[in-house]
């Protein structure tokens, strides 16, 4: 037989433990032996173990007591109901540590695989860290506002970005933001970004002016936005102000 402090030590919990349980009904409260003290067997040893086992795995207390009066069947049947909310619980927890681990990696908690791979592959073609941001935010943006279209546009880009001609042209554009406004490089990009325009609008063909509609839009737009995520600088304004009066004229 087995003293109340042997009992707790045993299952490991406290006497403290023991105690609360039997106030509940969980488990019997043995009669005292001929010294004052109480004595368990190994059926109270059973019942404890049950008890924290269950307690451990988040059942209710009450929930408990009504399976410790369970018959063997019925006991078995909520052990598996129990066994497969666990498992519910250890996918949502896996999923949320990886989500966590997430957060030191990237940009792949805020947006979508494949934009978050494009804007890797920014960093490594050389763009700089403030362009990569600013993508990243415009992409966060657009993944929100617009997720049917947002997988055929980054679509594109990452063709884009796949041409060694095209990198060189971005990591460019990107440097250009830190030039002076009247810097004349600035006239050539313009040259470059029309003439890269109109070659897409050769291959194009039938729908060219739905492509060139949308090019000068995309110069508004891109300057309205890139002011709103990120510090937009006078040379790049100026660009894109060349590239739009060209594109209307053209």
């Amino acid at each position: 037989m087995l003293t109340i402090s042997q009992l707790a030590d045993y299952v490991g919990v406290t006497v403290r433990a023991v105690r609360h349980y039997h106030q509940r009904g969980l488990l019997p409260e043995p009669e005292r032996d001929h010294s004052g003290y109480r004595r368990y067997d190994a059926r109270a040893v059973i019942d404890l173990i049950r008890v924290k086992t269950l307690a451990e795995a988040g059942v209710p207390l009450a929930r408990i007591e009504e399976l410790l009066a369970a018959d063997t069947e019925s006991f078995a049947e909520a052990v598996d109901e129990i066994d497969r909310s666990m498992q519910e619980q250890i996918r949502e927890l896996k999923e949320r540590r990886r989500r966590v681990a997430q957060l030191a990696s990237g940009e792949r908690l805020f947006l979508p695989p494949e934009i978050a791979e494009y804007i890797e592959e920014l960093r490594a073609a050389g763009v700089s860290e403030r362009g990569v941001l600013m993508e990243r935010d415009g992409w966060v943006m657009l993944a929100a506002a617009y997720p049917q279209l947002a997988p055929r546009w980054i679509a594109q880009k990452r063709a884009d970005l796949d041409d060694p001609e095209y990198r060189a042209f971005y990591v460019v554009y990107d440097q250009a933001h830190d030039w002076k406004v009247d810097d004349p490089r600035l006239e050539a990009l313009a040259d470059t970004m029309v003439e890269r325009f109109r070659a897409q609008l050769a291959e194009a063909g039938d729908q060219a002016d739905e492509l060139r509609m949308e090019k000068v839009l995309s110069v508004e737009e891109q300057k309205l936005f890139a002011a709103y995520v990120n510090d937009y600088s006078p040379a790049w304004i100026r660009l894109h102000d060349m590239v739009g009066r060209r594109l209307q004229a053209s």
